[in-house]
C-alpha cells in the first residue's frame, strides 16, 4: 500500500474528529465573530506546520494564510492551497442538523462545503512531515471568510498569492459521490434591473398611470430569452419584487438575475445585450446595474496538465479520477482568470452542498487526503 495512504488510514479516526470540531464551530457569512471563531481553530491547528497570518476582511470575518514548514531543503516556487471559513449555515443551524457519524457519512452543516477539505489539507501536510517525505515547492494555505457571499474582501489576497504560485489546488468539494475533480467553472453574476414607472388608483384612474410591475414583467420574458444552453449561457431571474397594494398602478418593481458562462467573451456580449434594454412603456424608465463577478473557469492547457498529474497520482493510491465542469464558482475562478494552472475539487466526496442533506463518504476520506499530500510533494 502507498505509505501516505497507509499512513491517513491509521489517523482516519483523528481526522473525523477535526471535521466534527469543524463543523460544530458554525461560520456563516453573515457572522464576523462566528467566522473569527472558526478562523482561531484553524489558525491554531495550522501552527503546527507553518507560520499563521490573518488579514482583515472588512464587514467579514478575517482571512488566514498560512505557511507550511514542509520537509525539503531547497524549494523551487510555491504552491496556493485555497479554501474559505464561511458557510452558507446560519448559526443555530447544528440544533435541528446536528454533526452525525452514521450510515457511512459524516452528516451536518458545512461538512462538505467545504470544512472537510480543510481538515484534508492539515492532516495531508501531518502526513508528508511525519514520513518525511520533501516537497518541491513552498506550499501556502489560504482561508477566505466570503467565498459564499462573492469574495468582495478577499480576491485582492487570492490574487496576490495567486501570482506567486505556479499551481493552485481548491480544497472544494469534488462533483458527486464519485468526487470527479473540476477542471472547468462557470463564471458568475448578477444584474439588477429596476423599473419606474407612474402610480395611480387602479379603479379610478387605472389609464393615468404606468406600471412598473407589467413592463418589468415584459422585461423578465425579453432576458430570459439570452439563455443560450448550447454555448453554457444561462440566465435566471431568480428574484422579483415590487409595487405596493393590489389596488394601486405600481410605480416601482425589480428583479435580480443570476447569469453564468462558460467562456469570458460571451460574459461582455451579455452586459451589452442588459444594458441595451429599452422599455416597452415609453412612460417607464430601465435601470441596469451589476455584472460578471466572478471569472470563468476556464478548461486551460495548464489545468489539463495538473488534472493529469492528479490522475496519475490518484492511480497509485489504487483510485481513479475523473474531471468534471460545474455551474458553481469558487475562488478558483480568479486565479484560472490569471493564467495560474488550478485544480478544483480536492475536498470531501458527498452530496446536498447547502442542503439539508449535505455530507460527505467516510471511506473517501483518506485517498482524497493522500491524493492532496501527494500532489504538494509532487508539484
Amino acid at each position: 500500500m502507498d505509505p501516505i495512504l497507509s499512513y491517513l488510514r491509521g489517523r482516519q479516526s483523528a481526522i473525523i474528529e477535526t471535521i466534527r470540531e469543524f463543523a460544530e464551530c458554525e461560520s456563516p457569512s453573515d457572522d464576523p465573530a462566528a467566522v473569527g471563531r472558526f478562523v482561531e481553530l484553524v489558525a491554531e491547528r495550522a501552527a503546527r506546520f507553518g507560520r499563521v497570518k490573518t488579514y482583515p476582511g472588512g464587514r467579514f470575518g478575517k482571512h488566514l494564510v498560512c505557511e507550511t514548514r514542509l520537509p525539503g531543503r531547497r524549494k523551487i516556487g510555491q504552491i496556493l492551497a485555497l479554501g474559505h471559513s464561511d458557510t452558507v449555515w446560519p448559526r443555530g443551524t447544528l440544533r435541528g442538523m446536528p454533526f452525525r457519524h452514521q450510515k457511512g457519512r459524516l452528516w451536518g452543516p458545512g461538512v462538505l462545503d467545504m470544512k472537510a477539505g480543510i481538515a484534508f489539507f492539515l492532516f495531508a501536510v501531518e502526513a508528508l512531515g511525519e514520513l518525511d517525505i520533501p516537497a518541491r515547492s513552498k506550499v501556502l494555505l489560504q482561508l477566505n471568510s466570503d467565498e459564499e457571499v462573492g469574495s468582495q474582501s478577499s480576491r485582492a489576497l487570492t490574487e496576490k498569492n495567486a501570482r506567486s504560485s505556479k499551481a493552485v489546488l481548491v480544497l472544494e468539494p469534488g462533483t458527486g459521490l464519485e468526487g470527479k475533480l473540476k477542471t472547468a467553472r462557470k463564471g458568475v453574476g448578477d444584474f439588477t434591473i429596476r423599473v419606474s414607472g407612474k402610480a395611480s388608483h387602479a379603479g379610478v384612474d387605472f389609464e393615468a398611470g404606468a406600471s412598473a410591475v407589467l413592463e418589468l414583467a415584459r422585461q423578465i420574458g425579453r432576458v430570459a430569452e439570452f439563455t443560450n444552453l448550447a454555448r453554457g449561457i444561462t440566465v435566471n431571474p431568480g428574484l422579483v419584487a415590487g409595487g405596493t397594494r393590489s389596488n394601486v398602478v405600481a410605480s416601482e418593481a425589480h428583479a435580480v438575475v443570476d447569469i453564468r458562462v462558460l467562456r469570458l467573451k460571451d460574459a461582455a456580449g451579455l452586459e451589452k445585450k442588459f444594458r441595451r434594454l429599452k422599455p416597452f412603456d415609453q412612460r417607464c424608465t430601465i435601470q441596469v446595474t451589476g455584472g460578471l463577478n466572478r471569472p470563468p473557469m476556464e478548461r486551460s492547457a495548464g489545468i489539463v496538465r495538473l488534472f493529469r498529474t492528479a490522475e496519475r497520482l490518484a492511480a497509485e493510491l489504487g483510485v481513479k479520477v475523473d474531471e468534471s465542469l460545474t455551474g458553481g464558482g469558487s475562488d478558483g475562478n480568479f486565479t484560472a482568470a490569471m493564467g495560474v494552472p488550478t485544480l478544483d475539487g480536492l475536498g470531501g466526496v458527498g452530496e446536498g452542498a447547502h442542503a439539508p442533506n449535505e455530507s460527505i463518504l467516510v471511506n473517501r476520506i483518506a485517498d482524497r487526503t493522500a491524493l492532496i499530500a501527494k500532489l504538494l510533494a509532487a508539484l
